[in-house]
């Protein structure tokens, strides 16, 4: 059986519960100091991503038998070879969410092998859950989201950022002007998975990112594929980083 042609509904009600969960202690923890666990060169980790995964995992291993790779504590497996796992951003944006910033949120894909299976993407600062079943649907609270239909790429808006580990120097970021310069305008919101509902739902037409980690893009992905969209993805530089274009199907 193809993955298109399972429900999913109870993996994807776990992955809406442990990130409505991380996210209400993320709220709490806006509140109070940030706890900078490191910052070296251009990452920030947070002390809040730690215990937002914690949270994560321990529900998404409670309910289901599926390995998990997440952000900070890597692979955490139970043994399963059928080759579905889940994929865990507990804080993507972490930058923003140090800075108040209100562009982050939580992210949790579910994929089999290299396939995008489904999603879920926490905007809990705005209360905006986004779910995604590839083949099935996608929504926004519950409200369905289609992608865009806009041809063009001179009247498309393109997101796109600087990953940690991105080239940025003079020949690298020439040739990002020189593509860039296609689209009408160009936003760099801080949150690849933010970035990519935002195709998934039709205000922007593409997301482009190079060697950007797959726990950022994992849920995004299976979303923006959910809502119509189209997406290529091949390996970057190391093994969990990938090399995203991902559009509306058409531009």
């Amino acid at each position: 059986m193809r993955a298109n042609e399972q429900s999913f509904e109870h993996e994807l009600s776990l992955a809406v519960k442990a990130a409505h969960e991380a996210g209400a202690f993320l709220l709490k923890c806006k509140q109070q100091p940030i706890i900078v666990n490191s910052s070296i060169n251009k990452d920030i980790k947070l002390e809040a991503d730690v215990l937002s995964e914690k949270m994560i995992t321990d529900i998404l291993l409670a309910g289901s038998t599926h390995n998990i790779l997440s952000e900070e504590s890597g692979y955490i497996t139970k043994d399963n070879d059928s080759g579905y796992f889940w994929i865990v951003d507990p804080l993507d944006g972490s930058l923003n969410f140090s800075r108040q910033i209100d562009i982050c949120g939580v992210s949790i894909g579910l994929w089999k092998d290299n396939e995008p299976v489904l999603g879920v993407i926490y905007d809990f600062i705005h209360d905006q859950m986004y779910t995604g079943i590839v083949g099935q649907y996608a929504a926004c609270n519950g409200i369905p989201i289609n992608v865009s239909s806009i041809s063009e790429k001179k009247v498309s808006i393109l997101a796109t950022g600087f990953p940690v580990y991105s080239d940025q120097d003079k020949e690298s970021l020439n040739l990002f002007i020189d593509d860039v310069q296609q689209y009408k305008k160009v936003r760099l919101l801080g949150s690849a998975a933010l970035s990519l509902v935002h195709v998934a739902k039709g205000s922007i037409e593409a997301y482009k990112e190079k060697n950007i980690a797959i726990w950022d893009v994992a849920a995004g992905l299976a979303i923006l594929i959910a809502a119509g969209g189209k997406a290529e993805y091949p390996m970057g530089k190391g093994k969990h980083y990938l090399n995203v274009y991902a559009t509306n199907g058409i531009v």
